[in-house]
């Protein structure tokens, strides 16, 4: 199963963002975002919501807990 950070970059590419696109999106520097691409930082829970909302899926999916894309 895949873990926060491959979820994150997976989304991204698939949107055919640069990761400047999504700090700005997100309203983070560009550091900031690379920290949780790289497993290095995470973000807060209403950040976490944010994500999953503006990816349009669960936070399961999100932070790796399903493989089930779709928001119950």
């Amino acid at each position: 199963m895949a873990n926060f950070s491959s979820r994150m970059k997976e989304l991204r590419t698939e949107r055919k963002m640069t990761q400047q696109d999504m700090a700005d999106t997100l309203g983070l520097r560009v550091r900031s975002y690379q920290c949780y691409e790289y497993n290095e930082a995470y973000p807060d829970v209403p950040g976490l919501i944010a994500i999953a909302d503006y990816f349009d899926v669960s936070l399961d999916y999100l932070v790796g807990r399903s493989d089930v894309r779709e928001r119950q």
